[in-house]
């Protein structure tokens, strides 16, 4: 698959690049494991020369052998002997970009603290010695969200203050998902477009792996995401064990049951067997997986709050791959594509829904989008979006089929919701019945 979008990150890297042939420029490059981030760091170098190091999991030794390799191809024969460790080679970087100009990327950066987590302490050391002189464009990338944050944003951490630039990498919107697939899949029926949404999140290397392989239609999907050696059937787990460390089981017992539809804390607790109020707190405040959802102009500590989760793939993975991992011991892979076509209709409904929130934030039309409904849930509006600046209101109900949907009952429900919140009292909105039909 060709590169897509990220034309202001393009712009925002290209702009910091050529500011560090005068001062030098320390960026950080972070989002979740897939996101993108180093084809979107070699997208911005292209034309340039750049020293390219990658972090594996070896030791020290090893690790500079093969960094020492790359440097001297890349720039010349700059460093002599063999050196051993990494604080000598960033050292001869930062001393030789006093004199020339110099692109350095360090991937998966995060990884240094498996193999000598004084190699954080060596790069702040150097940096504040060299960076006065050093002409030096520095990128660091890293997947697990928690360690980036951490070692750049903790008052207490090494590296903190020291980015010139912090970017976080996200999925790609929905406009972009919309080209690609008018690109490689012309004529494509909306029940496409919301299966590609519904199974990847516009996570890039999920939807390029579909693309690739040509799965352009919700059952070629899912019976590519659904076979041997797929990528995506341990994929959740790849994505979050690093993050979560020796604590891993709970975390996704609680994400497990989220992903199933139980979305209160009580719910939660009585699934998962357990009091999880630290685990929640961590899932929301530290990791970014989950957020509390309330409804609109709720009060802080409503207790009709809804924890869900925030990564669309992960919603995806945790109710079948994780939830169905029996039947995948097994090698069950029809079974499990025929779970997921059953399952399907609900599922990417509530996908759906999640995919026109998405869109209305994008459009920046509106400065207010959320949902409400009431104690019992007895009635509930699927969006409801505000524009304070030009005072347009809207209130939508989201199905997969436009002629199931009844803009009388919606109405009726936000009349409730005038009552219920007390806002809007003179307000006529726009009663919209968005479908597959308005993706």
């Amino acid at each position: 698959m060709r590169f897509f979008d990220r034309a202001s990150e393009l712009a925002d890297l290209r702009e910091i690049r050529k500011r560090s042939e005068d001062v030098a420029q320390f960026t950080v490059v972070t989002g979740r494991r897939r996101v993108g981030k180093t084809s979107l760091v070699m997208k911005s170098l292209e034309g340039e020369t750049y020293v390219y190091l990658f972090v594996e999991r070896k030791s020290e030794k090893d690790l500079c052998e093969t960094f020492a390799r790359e440097v001297n191809e890349k720039l010349g024969d700059v460093l002599l002997g063999a050196p051993e460790r990494f604080e000598d080679i960033f050292g001869a970087l930062m001393k030789l970009a006093a004199s020339r100009h110099l692109n350095v990327v360090i991937d998966e950066f995060q990884e240094f603290r498996k193999i000598n987590v004084g190699v954080f302490s060596s790069i702040q050391k150097l940096w504040d010695l060299h960076k006065g002189k050093a002409r030096m464009n520095l990128i660091v990338t890293g997947s697990v969200n928690t360690l980036m944050v951490g070692l750049f944003r903790n008052r207490r951490a090494a590296l903190y203050g020291r980015e010139t630039a912090f970017m976080v990498v996200e999925p790609f919107a929905t406009d972009v998902l919309k080209e690609i697939m008018a690109a490689y899949h012309p004529g494509y029926r909306p029940e496409d477009l919301l299966a590609l949404w519904t199974f990847t999140g516009g996570v890039a290397k999920y939807v390029e792996l579909l693309i690739d392989s040509k799965s352009w239609t919700r059952e070629s999907m899912i019976k590519e995401i659904v076979r041997a050696n797929s990528l995506f059937l341990d994929e959740g787990r790849a994505v979050l064990v690093e993050e979560f460390d020796k604590e891993y089981g709970v975390y996704f017992s609680i994400l497990c049951a989220i992903a199933r539809g139980k979305t209160s804390r009580n719910e939660i607790e009585q699934t998962v067997g357990r009091q999880i109020g630290g685990y929640l707190a961590r899932l929301e405040n530290d990791y970014a997986l989950i957020r509390r959802h309330q409804p609109i102009f709720a009060r802080t500590a409503a207790k009709t709050a809804r924890y869900e989760l925030n990564d669309r793939f992960l919603v995806f993975w945790f109710r079948f791959m994780c939830r169905y991992s029996y039947i995948l011991e097994l090698k069950g892979y029809e079974q499990l594509r025929e779970i997921i076509r059953r399952d399907y209709p609900v599922f990417s409904g509530l996908a759906l829904e999640e995919y026109f929130r998405r869109k209305f934030a994008e459009s920046g039309q509106w400065t207010r989008i959320g949902s409400w409904w009431d104690r019992k849930g007895e009635n509930e509006l699927d969006m409801v979006a505000e524009n304070e600046l030009t005072g347009e209101y809207a209130i939508c109900e989201v199905k997969r089929q436009g002629r199931k949907i009844d803009l009388g009952c919606v109405a009726d429900k936000f009349a409730v919701f005038q009552r219920a919140t007390g806002k809007w009292q003179r307000v006529k909105p726009k009663l919209l019945a968005l479908s597959l039909a308005d993706m």
